[in-house]
């Protein structure tokens, strides 16, 4: 059910040199919303990305997981009000000062359509990585997750970083292709590209949610 990204030549100096290896899809996935919050979906937002389509997709997506009886992850950007918890990244990216405390709150919240709902988990986490500095690790394992959906803001950031985390601690990363979205189409592309080739699997929402109906 793979979906690799496909740049001709490029796809296949990297398969002939070894990459695009094939993971197992996990029997027991969690989905992760990384950062999908109007800061990215407000055109008065300054880190408005434009990314608006891919809502109702993670939305059905994560209606999908919850029917599978499958746990859903929402993780949330949130800094001291002087950044002092957000360290290098905080200095390396002030535009996240957007998630400080006193900023405006509208813009760290969810859209409607995927704010949590009863039982899901949501954590709040200062890296790229939804892994990192967080419980979200061994939150998954206890519940007997052994692989992660990864959705969301962006595919070249904090997308990438948590995919790429959940491999190194053992958990299957399947990325929703259609699910994840970022602020230009050439680092997205090239980070779906990248992490096809080395660390993930690739899947439609569509293909998602079929395999999770096969689960149920």
């Amino acid at each position: 059910m793979t979906a690799p990204t496909d740049r001709g030549p490029a796809t296949e100096d990297y398969t002939r040199a070894g990459f695009f290896g094939a993971l197992d899809l996990p029997r027991r996935p969690a989905l992760v919303v990384v950062d999908l919050v109007n800061a990215y979906l407000d055109p008065d937002s300054p880190l408005y990305a434009g990314v608006e389509d891919i809502v109702d997709r993670v939305a059905a997506l994560a209606e999908a997981t919850r029917a599978a009886g499958l746990p859903v992850v929402f993780t949330y950007v949130g800094y001291h009000a002087d950044g002092s918890d957000g360290g290098l990244f905080y200095r390396k990216v002030p535009a996240l000062r957007l998630f400080a405390e006193g900023a405006d709150p509208r813009y760290a919240a969810p859209p409607e359509p995927l704010r949590p709902r009863p039982g899901d988990i949501t954590l709040t986490k200062q890296y790229p990585s939804a892994f990192f500095g967080t419980p979200l690790a061994s939150t998954l394992r206890a519940l007997g997750a052994d692989g992660v959906m990864v959705t969301g803001t962006s595919t070249s950031g904090c997308v990438r970083a948590t995919a790429l985390d959940a491999l190194c601690h053992g958990l299957s990363p399947v990325v929703v292709t259609d699910g994840v979205g970022d602020r230009a189409p050439g680092p997205h592309e090239a980070a779906l590209f990248d992490l096809g080739a080395k660390y993930a699997e690739l899947l439609t929402t569509r293909q998602s949610i079929e395999w999770l109906e096969g689960l149920r």
